[in-house]
């Protein structure tokens, strides 16, 4: 089980750090991924774009390769007993811990006028996300384990207090290493909303990225045979890992180590070989997003699957917690 907030677009981290794994699980696993709408109102309230960002996800997920016909591709918000288990998940869930949450620091620094419940809080939903599926896989980033721990610790208090339901969630990546795909000015990795001029996303137009990589920082190459590569180069040449073939990038690793490269050429073939990567996917995400027949079925045929196996849990639920009165 795993979500996205429809906030941002869909960039070349996203689909190496996790759609690509997504793909691959759908074929090994049961598979429930969701749009988080219910997450995304925490920090952003005003909900006019949101029907559109919700349809964008979608059709980038669908496009990047996940199967609606083997995976239950569905809306947070249309499983109602997400919330009913939010509830009753809060009644395990101390302040004290949510308070410490990096998280919850986090947001608290960027939004000091909108600190609500649903900030706190944000971990016992997520939480209940997983828990309703009571899924036992969760592909996650570093920046989420902490959440992943705390529905941990639920499991355990609401197994330890009304009987075994849930499974203890791991987090799982079908590949050992995880890629980071790092931004194109070499200061950290791409990002859904900062520096869009330094991350390359699955819906930019052709033109585009071949500006956005010309524009990556280098330098005026090395002055001494196989020299150590400063970071901003080894980036260019992990993204020319990620979508070049061996022959292109053993060419360039040649010519920076006898100090011959050009860094003009060497962007040049990147940005083509980018292109050619992400231009049948972005053609792929306006097609779909042309049909909203389709992308309506999709979520009703996803909620439904959701909606099914979450109520199978919720019985589970109630009966373990006495609250079934007839």
């Amino acid at each position: 089980m795993s979500g996205i907030r429809p906030t941002g677009f869909l960039h070349l981290g996203n689909y190496f750090g996790a759609i690509r794994n997504y793909v691959k699980m759908q074929d090994n696993f049961e598979c429930y991924f969701m749009v988080a709408d219910l997450h995304s109102l925490t920090t952003h309230p005003d909900t006019k774009g949101l029907k559109s960002n919700v349809h964008r996800v979608l059709a980038e997920n669908i496009a990047c390769g996940l199967d609606p016909e083997k995976v239950a591709l569905y809306c947070q918000s249309h499983v109602y007993q997400t919330g009913e288990l939010y509830l009753y998940l809060n009644m395990l869930a101390y302040k004290g811990e949510l308070e410490k949450t990096a998280t919850f620091k986090d947001k608290v620094r960027q939004h000091p006028d909108n600190i609500n419940a649903g900030l706190l809080t944000y971990p016992v939903l997520m939480a209940a996300d997983i828990l309703i599926h009571r899924a036992r896989y969760v592909p996650v980033g570093k920046d989420q384990e902490q959440h992943l721990e705390i529905a941990r610790t639920y499991v355990n208090r609401f197994n330890h207090r009304y009987g075994e339901v849930f499974p203890e969630p791991v987090a799982y990546n079908f590949n050992d290493k995880l890629v980071k795909v790092p931004s194109l000015d070499g200061g950290g990795k791409m990002s859904k909303s900062e520096n869009k001029l330094a991350t390359l996303y699955l819906s930019d137009e052709d033109d585009d990225i071949r500006k956005k990589v010309m524009k990556a920082k280098t330098d005026s190459g090395p002055t001494q045979p196989n020299s150590p590569k400063p970071d901003y180069i080894e980036n260019l040449f992990l993204l020319m890992k990620l979508v070049s073939n061996e022959e292109t990038v053993k060419h360039f690793e040649e010519k920076y180590n006898d100090c011959s490269i050009r860094y003009g050429d060497m962007k040049k073939q990147l940005a083509e070989d980018m292109v050619n990567f992400i231009s049948p996917i972005q053609k792929k995400i306006n097609s779909i997003l042309q049909d909203e027949k389709y992308l309506q079925k999709i979520m009703k045929q996803g909620a439904e699957k959701a909606i099914a196996n979450a109520e199978t849990t919720m019985k589970l639920v109630r009966n373990a917690m006495g609250l079934n009165y007839y």
